[in-house]
């Protein structure tokens, strides 16, 4: 089973594959906004995905999307509730949504 690291907490859990990187974030016990309730629409559950995000699912048309209107997207960003698991380790910093807002 993949492990899922959470950055900066550096908390870890196994999470199976294919199942979806923000139930893993919320089962380790992580604060992560999600309002769209996983429909790529509103973009708050913005992750950087820093190890592991070749295994990953692909970026769906949606996803790219919202990406393209969230300011401080990089080539590491997904979207937690688009994205499911592959066989490989993967190591995610959550961004600061409370800071500043």
């Amino acid at each position: 089973m993949p492990v899922l690291t959470i950055l900066p907490s550096g908390k870890t859990i196994e999470a199976e594959q294919g199942s979806r990187l923000l139930d893993a974030i919320i089962a380790a016990g992580e604060s992560i906004m999600s309002k769209c309730s996983g429909e790529a629409k509103c973009g708050t559950c913005h992750v950087f995905v820093q190890e592991g995000k070749k295994s990953m699912s692909k970026a769906t048309r949606a996803e790219n999307e919202r990406l393209d209107s969230i300011v401080g997207v990089g080539s590491k960003s997904r979207l937690a509730c688009q994205t499911n698991f592959g066989t490989e380790n993967v190591t995610v910093e959550l961004l600061g949504f409370d800071s500043g807002r």
